[in-house]
């Protein structure tokens, strides 16, 4: 292999007819001179170099040369048009370099040329009208990956010694000439140009396709298609290797004669508006070696016939409506490497242990977001050469068997949001090269075992919310990469080991286990002492989840209101200097007028966090011997109307309680002040980062990193928002309704996880009652805020939870649009649900919120379609919410549910694609 420049002594070889210096290192610039003294040249191919700088204009001087092939280098600037003087030309592959401007029109003359390739550059302009008539002898032409625009002329039809033609990529418009099937050709690639097809016109080419009887490939994705899927696709050529449906607004049934194309080896549908069940002749295409129907909205059962692809290696499934228990036969697939049917949540039985006997499963098997339950069956340890198992949110039950540790080779084990039981097993620590293990959310006892300490490559640990107890296992700390743990709500106890990667974890969360002592500072946990008597010593001072950041200042801004766990109820007015008794124990202790106002320096203004409906929100400094502790106090405005009200209501509704996702109240004020007026406030723990409203809508003209929310930041927002809505909903004895779900009362926290706060006109379900008076709508109004308050309630109907989830839908659309409700451009019929709704598919990267992109979290090049993919999801989930009828609305389990996979798949993705 050759490296370097290109020998100035080469000019001296004046007879050479061919020069092929393909496939080497060289850089530099190509000869200026090359066409002035290598001038018997026929044929010229520097590929795949490092050459920069222009084509050098020399090389029309070659009169003899018939190709030249300057494809995968770095050369830029215009293609000459002296080019087109070159009459015997046949193959010209400036390809994949970073050429701009038009092409120039001489080299549409070349009626020689058989194959004209300059895909992957940065070209632009429009295709001439009658390229039909200009390429008679044209076999191969692309343009793909530039910036052509306008409509592809009908002519091109024309072009009938056409073998492959390659358009995509390019911002065309327009319809596809409904006559593309006199060309004959063996490739078409159409996908990602924008043009479009509908009921009534544009999709005529595809059953004009069905005359290129020699058809290989056909790529039609990713455009502007909509209407149903026209039925001649199944009578495209038998010899069609692969076809590409997917990213399209296309909707209908799949053909029922799809198994027509018994040549396909590849088939895919995804992210379309498809449903329907899937027909019993895809059997038939027993060539398909990869099967996509991901992100529809298929339904039914799984057709036992899918048995029949034996050749079948990738089979992806997920987001659909797919029902039913999963056949036992796709165990008969022994080429099977990847199998994801999740987020279909009506699929349901056991895991057929006939799938988990596939020892070919090597990338990736994913069952996560159905309704499957039952054990894990111990046959899972027969998948040595598992990469990834993912099985989150379903019902599955019993012990995770001790043969998983069998799976050596896996990096993702996500079996969360289940109801497994028992220890965990001590074969985790052979799984050694384990990146990611999330126990979260299931009924797992016992000790965290020490074998977690093998997993020399664990980067992230979460085992929250089971009953895990006895002490975190010192040797965690030694695991290197480790950059987050969630621990939380467990029954944890002893000293928190604070050496090693303890001393730099991203994030750590250890809240709910108050038996932990000692760790770190930042943890805020009670020291270790040998007379620990369990009792938290620090009166303000208790374990929270938090961001240990790396890098940067914390930023100390607004920490809006509002709670969750309310130990206080309405005293009688006129008790002077008496506080309230706590509701359920002496856990926190009362805090006195003086204290607070201490705290605040006299409720300054230069404390003010944010005013709100009834009162205001100050951040307090409470000191305690050698400690200080920042928190935020809400004072009410005792005399606004209704504040003393909402007082109560909030402590009404939020005594018992207590999830991680609900603003943490840590204890209250109900005093009389020195002038001998009322006093009530309330205290919660600090909020660094503000409320939501302020990242969504900074105040600052100037956008950047510091100010906006990437992604992945949004979605795990909106996940911690869901959950909590569906504790308060689904979980709560009595159920609680919050009834101001927006922007300003969603919390984050310093590692920038969410909390529901303002349960002050919250409507609890039930026989409660506040001073006498039944919690009830009259003596609130309407609940909720403009925007986002359900229109329902505008009607006189009574609360409910389906209130909730229609200001969830819009305070999603409004996440990742960036658009207020509000917004002066929602008028007349216009809001922001229709806003979404229209935009839907298409167009929704044009409506999503344009501040994502200034997160440099991924390759915006490479992830574009997983991004715009995640979004129609989440906007589906968003529209859904926030229909004008109740009974149409998502309900908030399945919401959140959706949420949760979202997001999974998505971090998944972006996780893979960092590594890559």
């Amino acid at each position: 292999m050759f490296s370097g420049i290109v020998p100035a002594n080469l000019s001296f070889c004046t007879g050479l007819t061919t020069l092929i210096l393909h496939y080497n290192q060289l850089n530099g610039h190509i000869p200026v001179d090359i066409g002035d003294t290598l001038t018997h040249l026929q044929g010229l191919s520097l590929m795949e170099n490092t050459f920069t700088g222009f084509i050098p204009a020399s090389l029309a001087n070659l009169s003899s040369l018939h190709a030249v092939s300057l494809k995968r280098n770095l050369l830029h600037g215009p293609i000459l048009d002296s080019l087109g003087k070159l009459a015997g030309l046949q193959f010209l592959n400036f390809e994949d370099n970073r050429l701009s401007g038009v092409i120039p029109p001489s080299l549409y003359n070349l009626s020689s040329l058989t194959n004209f390739a300059v895909g992957g550059n940065k070209l632009h302009g429009n295709i001439p009208a009658d390229i039909g008539d200009r390429f008679p002898m044209i076999q191969e032409f692309s343009l793909d990956d530039n910036q052509f625009s306008g409509a592809i002329p009908s002519s091109i039809s024309n072009l009938t010694t056409l073998e492959g033609l390659w358009l995509s990529q390019n911002r065309f418009s327009g319809f596809v000439p409904p006559r593309l099937g006199r060309l004959q050709s063996r490739i078409l690639f159409l996908h990602e140009t924008n043009v479009e097809a509908n009921d009534r016109e544009g999709s005529e080419f595809i059953t004009s396709m069905a005359n290129c009887s020699q058809l290989r490939i056909l790529l039609i994705g990713n455009n502007s298609f909509s209407g149903r899927l026209p039925s001649s696709i199944a009578n495209l050529s038998t010899t069609l290797d692969s076809l590409y449906l997917g990213y399209n607004n296309i909707s209908g049934h799949i053909p029922s004669d799809v198994g027509n194309l018994v040549g396909l080896s590849i088939l895919e549908i995804g992210h379309t508006f498809m449903s329907g069940g899937i027909p019993e002749s895809i059997g038939k295409l027993v060539n398909l070696v990869q099967l996509y129907w991901d992100n529809n909205s298929f339904s039914g059962l799984i057709p036992p016939s899918i048995g029949n692809l034996t050749q079948l290696e990738w089979l992806l499934a997920p987001n659909n409506s797919l029902e039913g228990p999963i056949p036992a036969n796709l165990g008969t697939l022994e080429n099977l490497q990847i199998l994801d049917l999740s987020m279909n949540y009506k699929l349901n039985g056991s895991i057929p242990k006939e799938i988990l006997g596939l020892t070919s499963l090597s990338s990736q098997l994913d069952l996560s977001y159905n309704s499957l339950s039952g054990p894990l069956p111990s046959e899972v340890g027969r998948l040595h050469n598992l990469n990834k198992l993912i099985l989150p949110g379903n019902h599955l039950s019993g012990e995770i068997p001790d043969s998983i540790g069998n799976c050596i080779v896996l990096e993702f084990l996500l079996l969360d949001r289940n109801s497994f039981e028992g220890s965990m097993p001590q074969s985790f620590g052979n799984i050694k090269g384990l990146r990611v293990l999330n126990l979260t959310m299931n009924k797992l006892s016992g000790a965290i075992p020490d074998t977690l300490g093998s997993m020399h490559d664990l980067e992230q640990l979460y085992l929250a919310r089971n009953n895990f107890s006895g002490p975190i296992p010192a040797v965690i700390q030694d695991l290197t990469l480790l950059s987050k743990m969630d621990v939380s709500f467990n029954n944890l106890q002893g000293e928190m080991p604070k050496g090693g990667v303890f001393r730099n974890l991203t994030y750590i969360s250890v809240a709910g286990n108050s038996m932990l002592c000692g760790g770190i500072p930042q943890l805020h946990l009670a020291p270790c002492s040998t007379n620990q008597t369990g009792k938290n010593k620090r009166k303000w001072s208790k374990s929270i989840t938090i961001a240990l950041a790396t890098t940067g200042p914390i930023l100390l801004i607004i920490s809006v209101v509002f709670l969750t766990h309310i130990f206080c109820k309405k005293t009688t007015r006129g008790q002077k200097g008496q506080l309230p008794p706590m509701l359920i124990g002496e856990k926190y202790q009362r805090v006195s007028y003086h204290a607070l106002s201490a705290g605040t320096n006299g409720f300054s203004e230069e404390n003010l966090l944010g005013k709100g409906r009834y009162g205001v929100v100050y951040k307090c400094i409470m000191d305690d011997e050698d400690t200080s502790t920042t928190v935020a106090v809400k004072v009410f405005n005792l005399q606004q109307s209704g504040s003393s009200r909402s007082f109560d209501i909030e402590c009404e509704a939020l005594r018992l309680v207590r999830h991680r996702c609900l603003l943490n109240i840590i204890t209250c004020c109900s005093s009389i002040d020195p002038q001998g007026q009322e006093f009530k406030a309330l205290v919660f723990e600090f909020m660094p980062n503000g409320s939501l409203e302020d990242w969504l809508h900074p105040k600052s003209e100037e956008l950047t990193l510091s100010n906006t929310l990437s992604l992945a930041q949004r979605l795990d927002i909106v996940v911690d928002v869901a959950d909590a809505v569906e504790y308060l909903h689904n979980h709560c004895e009595p159920s609680i309704i919050h009834c101001d779900l927006k922007p300003r009362n969603i919390l984050l926290a310093e590692d920038m996880s969410a909390r529901v706060g303002d349960f002050g006109i919250s409507k609890v379900l039930g026989e409660s009652r506040i001073g006498n008076q039944n919690n009830s709508n009259s003596t609130i109004g309407i609940r909720g805020s403009i925007g986002y308050v359900a229109p329902e309630y505008g009607e006189g109907s009574a609360v409910s939870t389906a209130g909730d989830v229609f200001s969830l839908g819009i305070l999603l659309l409004e996440m990742f649009t960036g658009r207020n409700p509000t917004d002066d451009m929602f008028k007349d019929s216009l809001n922001l649900h229709k806003f979404a709704d229209d935009a839907l598919g298409d167009k929704t990267l044009e409506i999503s919120d344009s501040t994502i992109w200034l997160h440099p979290e991924l390759n915006a090049s490479i992830a574009s379609n997983r991004i715009k993919e995640c979004l129609i999801s989440i906007f589906r989930i968003g529209i859904s919410c926030s229909k004008q009828q109740p009974k149409d609305r998502m309900l908030i389990r399945d919401a959140a549910v959706q949420m949760h996979a979202i997001r999974d798949e998505y971090l998944m993705f972006s996780t893979e694609l960092y590594v890559t």
